[in-house]
């Protein structure tokens, strides 16, 4: 099936699919020269939560564009990693503060 993205979404997507990749590097980068433990869990925290949220966006736009309707179900996907990442940075620092403690 081919379809063709009307202009009008497809350079907004391709912002936001840049700009996800760009926060998805910051945050690699971030977590290979940042010093210690503490400071290196925040950038990959950041850069898959902001990163993915770009991704997502760009496909809910494209996919709102093709059905001619408006597709929001990855904002669900969104919606969990949001709540997930951080939640999970924080139980990795209070297990590396507990055993730093021990």
């Amino acid at each position: 099936m081919s379809a063709d993205v009307p202009l009008w979404a497809a350079l907004p997507a391709a912002a936001l699919l840049a700009g996800g990749g760009l926060f998805a590097l910051v945050g690699a980068f971030g977590l290979l020269r940042l010093d210690s433990f503490y400071a290196r869990i925040h950038a990959p925290t950041l850069g898959a939560s902001l990163g993915t949220a770009c991704v997502l966006a760009a496909s809910m736009l494209v996919a709102s564009a093709l059905a001619e309707r408006p597709v929001i179900h990855e904002a669900m996907i969104a919606l969990f990693i949001l709540l997930t990442s951080p939640v999970s940075s924080l139980l990795l620092m209070r297990a590396a503060l507990f055993r730093w403690r021990g």
